[in-house]
């Protein structure tokens, strides 16, 4: 079994104080320039990695999908997800991003939102979700940027009096394994250059459609103390791909 923090209870109970995890997709600070790269929804098949609460899986059904399976490896996520959820169109399936088994052309739409950086073959699941993916259809994720996940543990350098100087830099083209602190305990991410997100997805047939290095909301810069530190260095990458139908 992967690796699976969300299971633990005191990492759980943590995770549930972020402001995400109480006010859903409004409260992420990436959600509008997600928003914006996802495809038209009515009629289409879903399917969300690492689903968590089941937020984009809901979404997904209020804007006319015809079905949405969300996948997640945690049983405490997927509980929550379920009881959070009365429409029947959506399932929930407990499995790592890595072992899903789906039929080919099973889906119009694939997302994941700050999923793959617990991946530690993106080439493998890139594999799968284009066999899983329909002609003409879309992927779009959110990963933690890799300007962010370089250094390793994710944290500021500080002054002295607590004033946070920079965000570290280093071995940045070294991919592979990092040991960050999170919500207090201890959490294996894989790092990868932009580079390879992206020219991984050309090499396994998609085309790009998008690339965005999201910023928080004015409103939100505005309304929360910290956020305006999250505009001195990206946090997040977001994209979006096609798999093009056949010519």
């Amino acid at each position: 079994m992967k690796e699976n923090k969300y299971d633990e209870k005191e990492f759980f109970v943590e995770y549930g104080k972020m402001n995400r995890s109480i006010g859903g997709l409004a409260a992420a600070g990436e959600w509008q320039a997600f928003q914006k790269l996802l495809p038209e929804l009515t009629g289409k098949t879903v399917l969300d990695l690492g689903c968590g609460y089941g937020w984009h899986c809901r979404y997904a059904i209020e804007h006319g999908a015809s079905s949405v399976v969300g996948v997640d490896l945690s049983e405490r996520m997927l509980a929550e997800a379920k009881a959070r959820t009365t429409d029947p169109r959506i399932t929930y399936v407990r499995r790592a991003i890595e072992d899903i088994e789906f039929s080919p052309e099973s889906f119009d739409l694939i997302i994941s939102s700050l999923a793959f950086h617990y991946v530690e073959s993106l080439d493998a699941v890139y594999t799968i979700l284009y066999r899983i993916l329909k002609n003409e259809g879309d992927l779009v994720f959110s990963v933690e940027h890799p300007i962010f996940t370089a250094y390793g543990n994710q944290d500021w350098v500080y002054e002295e009096n607590g004033n946070k100087l920079h965000w570290p830099v280093d071995r940045y083209f070294s991919e592979g394994q990092r040991e960050a602190i999170f919500l207090g305990q201890r959490v294996i991410k894989y790092h990868r250059t932009l580079t390879t997100y992206l020219h991984a997805l050309v090499a396994h047939g998609f085309s790009i459609r998008d690339v965005i290095e999201p910023v928080p909301a004015p409103e939100m810069v505005d309304a929360k103390e910290g956020v305006h530190d999250e505009l001195r260095r990206p946090m997040m990458l977001l994209v979006a791909a096609h798999k093009p139908g056949v010519s």
